[in-house]
């Protein structure tokens, strides 16, 4: 008998809001984004209802229209190896980008969220989509959609390699022999590739889970395909049934032919519920939601997935403008999505 399929659930704890609004509500803690308390009260709720995981997203660029909580936030590793110290069982998921880091540090870095922890840490992988990264990071240009995805694939396989650095018993702690680790069980890495060098080996031991959960959300072709042969968990936005069920045969699919096991993927699709005690107190919580956000405000976070694209120089209500490429170089996914809706209604 096959064993029974449990439901994950993950709480993403995003400080004052996903959007520019929420930080006004009357209950809001308008400082929630750097509050330890905030974060630390939502991720007990979490663990105390059995989620799986708690998970923090993250961006390297704001601007002056930027949202509440993208400007002014705690850095993800940061944050949760804080709650690392102060839960037991649920998982902690931190955002860090592949084009903006080395792979030697991202590999220690989640290695020592994972020991903090005890095997609880998870890495949800990302390319940044925003141009203006690139100017935080001394760089002359944002390497291109495409090339941000190769650089994604090696980036990861290098991080994956250093966390082998050393056997599950490498250790031997010794102390009649002196012998404090096994020569024979340290491995160099010796990584030469398109974008990074790295030699290795990494100076911290495997952890109780081997290596951190592999997390990313890939909408885009060459997402879609990232994901399918490297996550373990897959993020997706759906409006329907329908297509989240073809999104995971579509993904499940891809995972056959690199070889994996397809049920081993865990697809989950985000939602933003609205909880009241009846249809009443849900919609009147729901339409005090959207009373918060300005139409101005809505312009711009329109333009997020198109890297922030002003869309406020259009007429509110002349049909969508014609775009032409713009988005394929930002979020392709989100930005193609948007066309889409607007071509199709």
């Amino acid at each position: 008998m096959s064993k029974p399929r449990h439901l994950k659930l993950g709480a993403m704890v995003h400080g004052v809001g996903h959007g520019w609004g929420e930080w006004r509500h009357p209950n809001a803690q308008p400082n929630a984004s750097t509050s330890f308390g905030f974060y630390k009260q939502q991720t007990e709720l979490a663990e105390a209802a059995k989620f799986d995981f708690v998970f923090i997203a993250d961006s390297l660029h704001i601007h002056a229209k930027s949202s509440p909580h993208y400007l002014n936030r705690f850095e993800p590793l940061t944050i949760l190896s804080a709650l690392a110290a102060i839960t037991t069982h649920i998982g902690l998921v931190a955002t860090v980008t592949v084009s903006y880091t080395e792979p030697y540090q991202v590999a220690r870095q989640f290695s020592s969220l994972d020991h903090i922890s005890g095997g609880r840490a998870g890495w949800n992988v990302v390319t940044s989509w925003l141009s203006g990264t690139a100017d935080n990071f001394g760089k002359a240009e944002h390497p291109p959609h495409a090339v941000r995805y190769r650089i994604a694939k090696e980036h990861v396989n290098a991080v994956k390699g250093l966390w082998d650095s050393w056997e599950d018993d490498a250790f031997a702690y010794n102390k009649q022999s002196g012998e404090f680790f096994t020569p024979s069980k340290l491995h160099a890495l010796n990584h030469k590739g398109e974008f990074f060098s790295v030699k290795g080996p990494l100076n911290i031991a495997r952890s109780r889970q081997g290596q951190p959960v592999i997390f990313q959300a890939g909408t885009s072709e060459d997402g879609r395909n990232f994901a399918a042969e490297n996550s373990d968990a897959i993020f997706v936005h759906v409006d329907s049934i329908e297509e989240g069920l073809a999104y995971a045969q579509d993904l499940k699919r891809r995972a056959k032919g690199f070889g994996r096991d397809a049920n081993s993927l865990s697809i989950l699709p985000g939602i933003r519920p609205i909880v009241g005690r009846d249809q009443a107190e849900v919609e009147s919580r729901y339409q005090q939601a959207v009373d918060l956000v300005t139409v101005e405000d809505a312009i711009v976070a329109l333009g997020r997935p198109f890297n922030d694209h002003d869309f406020s120089k259009y007429p509110l209500d002349a049909p969508f403008p014609e775009l032409g490429d713009l988005g394929s170089n930002s979020q392709k996914g989100g930005s193609d999505r948007i066309k889409q809706l607007a071509k199709d209604e």
